[in-house]
């Protein structure tokens, strides 16, 4: 991985990106393997340092990870050692869905505390409640997270946010409890539909009602499967976000339509151009960006990973924009950076551009007013998470002047090839 990344603007970015399966999808699946009897093969993979780290934790607990190209296969471990290694501490957020499967396959389970992207607290709450109700022994303690349980047993839960990951965690450990399960007000992101589809293949009972209902009544084993991962619907947006910053147009590959439905539409509010067939999509702006009102919010809502591009974006649009982040409490750590590029950009603890969210009335920093059109410069920053990470990135390429972008292993923890395809689309782009 490089220190650090020198961008020299260099005029519209223009050409292809094909995306491909998420950091986020993929590592889900790869947990999702070792309940099954036999191998599991995920295709479409990308190249992230998230993999990486999910194989190194994987094979800590005895299974074998292979990967071959854009495939990987993963064998369920014979010999399974029930406690992830501390040295897996803070890298990502696999090890607490572990929980779960670890429960199913030995009866007890250690798995050290979680990492991930800087957005906020992340509180493991909701994962010991989940367990809790399932009916296994939860202790959490200063290194991780230890729990017991003879089986696990369905029950009815209710998540009190439709949390991702909570809902995830839940569909992992209700696969082979034994009776049914019901997570009320449970997340419908497009990667959580895909971990669902994944566990059916392999053979669980699944299915999604009304109102945000997953009813799943456990099985005594699952088997291997294989399956497809669909593009990755973040990088999507951000390498169309990239093309329209820059003047340029930007053609995206590999993702379907229905999964950027809201983001396509909120483009086409602020004036951009978009064309979508069955298998690529664009959007250019010729006649200029106008301001919008964004507010962010779960599935089918405007994705929380999508408002750190559109509020680069926000920079180049005539007029005043606001943000409205409701998802999580801290994911303006980014904007510093684009400040200090040139973005006119002022940050405050009210609900702006929406109605009330679950911040209201508390400190938390959520909202944002942009000011454009700016004219961003360019500038020496520190990138602090992934998403963030991208937004640094397309600032820097529509500045005036150089940027040197540190942290990158960021961008390269979550993005397939980050580097070599901002390249292809024209950046100049040197690490070092």
């Amino acid at each position: 991985m490089a220190d650090a990344w020198v961008i020299e603007p260099s005029g519209p970015l223009r050409g292809e990106v094909e995306v491909r399966g998420s950091k986020n999808a993929v590592t889900k699946h790869m947990v999702a393997a070792v309940l099954g009897e036999g191998p599991s093969t995920i295709t479409n993979v990308p190249e992230v340092g998230d993999v990486d780290i999910t194989a190194g934790i994987l094979t800590a607990i005895g299974a074998s990870v292979e990967r071959h190209g854009a495939s990987l296969t993963v064998a369920p471990p014979t010999d399974v050692s029930p406690a992830v290694p501390l040295r897996f501490s803070g890298l990502n957020r696999i090890p607490v869905l572990l929980l779960g499967p670890l429960l199913h396959l030995t009866g007890e389970a250690f798995v050290p505390r979680v990492g991930g992207d800087q957005l906020g607290s992340r509180p493991i709450d909701f994962h010991v409640e989940l367990l809790r109700s399932l009916g296994a022994e939860v202790e959490v303690t200063p290194e991780g997270i230890e729990a017991r349980c003879k089986r696990l047993q369905g029950a009815i839960v209710e998540l009190p946010y439709p949390s991702v990951g909570a809902t995830e965690s839940a569909l992992l450990s209700a696969a082979m409890a034994e009776g049914t399960t019901v997570i009320r007000n449970s997340a419908t992101e497009p990667e959580v539909l895909e971990l669902a589809l994944f566990l059916q293949r392999m053979g669980a009972l699944i299915e999604f009602r009304p109102d945000r209902r997953i009813v799943i009544e456990g099985v005594p084993r699952l088997r291997g499967a294989r399956t497809r991962l669909q593009g990755d619907r973040n990088e999507a947006f951000s390498y169309l976000v990239a093309g329209l910053l820059t003047k340029g147009q930007v053609k995206v590959v590999g993702c379907a339509q229905d999964r950027l439905v809201t983001a396509m539409t909120t483009l086409m509010r602020m004036g951009a151009s978009v064309t979508v067939d069955d298998v690529a999509m664009t959007a250019s702006a010729p006649n200029g960006l106008r301001a919008a009102a964004v507010q962010t919010d779960v599935h089918p809502g405007f994705m929380t990973d999508w408002q750190t591009p559109i509020m680069v974006l926000f920079t180049q649009a005539e007029g005043m924009s606001v943000l409205h982040e409701t998802v999580y409490e801290d994911r303006f750590v980014y904007v510093p950076a684009l400040q200090k590029m040139g973005g006119e950009i002022e940050l405050f603890s009210t609900c702006l551009g929406g109605s009330a969210c679950r911040f209201h009335e508390t400190s938390y920093v959520h909202s944002a007013v942009v000011r454009g059109v700016s004219t961003l410069r360019g500038a020496e920053v520190e990138i602090p998470d992934v998403r963030a990470g991208f937004s640094s990135v397309i600032a820097a390429a529509a500045a005036d002047g150089p940027s040197v972008l540190r942290g990158v292993q960021h961008l390269e923890r979550g993005y397939h090839r980050p580097a070599d395809q901002l390249r292809s689309l024209g950046l100049d782009l040197k690490t070092r």
